[in-house]
């Protein structure tokens, strides 16, 4: 689909294991190991001829992982990084949060990190986050950039993530069932549901003794495979369709206590017309009001608490409406990603940037 839009693509693999192994020399490069896990010659390569070639009026780059591709290479027109993320904060979070070597390894992460946004800041014309809250995170950061940082929030495919067609159910849809859907190896998410089976689970079975714990995505890591010791916690690995779990679901949960940007794990449930229980750090950046579009619980007990009453209230229904609502009127694709127009008229004009 991607090839049919495009005049020319290069699609690099990484084998993720290698990766991981090879990303630690960015410690004799000093380099982020992130950006070094990244890193393929050939897409190199391609990078460097398309620049030289075609001389690009706009270069777009996802992530600052991707930003080395391009930094070192002649500018050709406007160059625009979409970081998403404040992702140097991501690594000092980890770093605040961890003890032994890998606390080291997390801060030397932050530091290296920061620094590469700091460059991509002002090296480039644009940078962009996911959320205002985000953009004004790094404006905060690099205030005399502030001009050329903007939060353009995401969207999400409501016509896709719509509940009306049916599904037909994954599990026993008949018993109290809490989802929860994400990338299975990514630490923030391994946190959250690690919270929600140890912690918040035992206290909402004191009232609901038959509720069920669903964890929906691909590569769960070891510590969150572990949680299925637990009984009735299940650990789905990736399915075809994360629609029938959420169609069903009791509530969505992101129990987030880490968490950057938007979370498109909270829209898709939202959209799918699930109340989804929500700590602060997983509203950040949505547009939601708590109460009646979600439901906000920022402890364990509280958590506890408002899954209980999603569960035993019918009228915990009307927030799923509710949200997806919401959804529908202020997160459809077209009108977030409208603002990047403005962002591209200096070369759809031929005027400079």
């Amino acid at each position: 689909m991607v090839a049919a839009l495009c005049q020319d693509i290069h699609v690099a693999s990484i084998d993720r294991r290698m990766a991981r192994i090879l990303c630690t020399t960015g410690l004799l490069t000093n380099e982020a190991l992130s950006v070094v896990f990244f890193r393929d010659r050939g897409l190199a390569r391609w990078v460097r001829d398309v620049v030289a070639r075609v001389r690009p009026e706009v270069v777009f780059v996802n992530s600052s992982n991707m930003a080395p591709y391009v930094l070192d290479l002649p500018k050709t027109g406007l160059r625009i990084v979409d970081l998403a993320d404040v992702d140097s904060e991501k690594w000092r979070s980890y770093a605040e949060t961890t003890t032994g070597p890998m606390r080291f390894v997390y801060r030397r992460e932050w530091r290296r990190v920061a620094a590469l946004e700091r460059r991509i800041a002002y090296e480039c014309d644009a940078s962009t986050f996911v959320s205002e809250a985000e953009a004004s995170l790094f404006r905060a950061l690099i205030p005399d950039r502030a001009a050329h940082i903007h939060g353009i929030s995401s969207g999400v495919d409501h016509r896709y993530f719509d509940p009306s067609p049916g599904f037909e159910a994954p599990y026993d849809s008949g018993r109290p069932t809490f989802v929860f859907t994400g990338t299975m190896d990514y630490p923030p998410n391994v946190d959250a549901v690690r919270w929600f089976a140890n912690d918040i689970l035992p206290i909402i079975r004191r009232t609901l003794p038959d509720a069920a714990f669903y964890i929906v995505g691909n590569s769960p890591s070891p510590a969150v495979q572990a949680l299925t010791t637990i009984p009735d916690v299940h650990v789905t690995g990736r399915v075809p369709d994360v629609r029938p779990y959420l169609a069903h679901a009791t509530a969505a949960v992101a129990p987030m206590r880490i968490a950057r940007g938007i979370q498109n794990k909270v829209l898709e449930a939202m959209s799918m017309a699930r109340p989804v229980i929500v700590t602060s750090g997983a509203l950040e950046g949505i547009d939601a009001s708590p109460g009646v579009d979600v439901i906000l619980a920022d402890s364990e007990a509280d958590f506890a608490t408002a899954a209980c009453r999603v569960a035993r209230d019918p009228a915990a229904a009307a927030i799923g409406l509710a949200a997806r609502t919401r959804v529908v009127n202020s997160y459809d694709w077209s009108v977030r990603l409208g603002r990047f127009d403005d962002l591209l008229r200096p070369a759809l004009s031929g005027t400079p940037s």
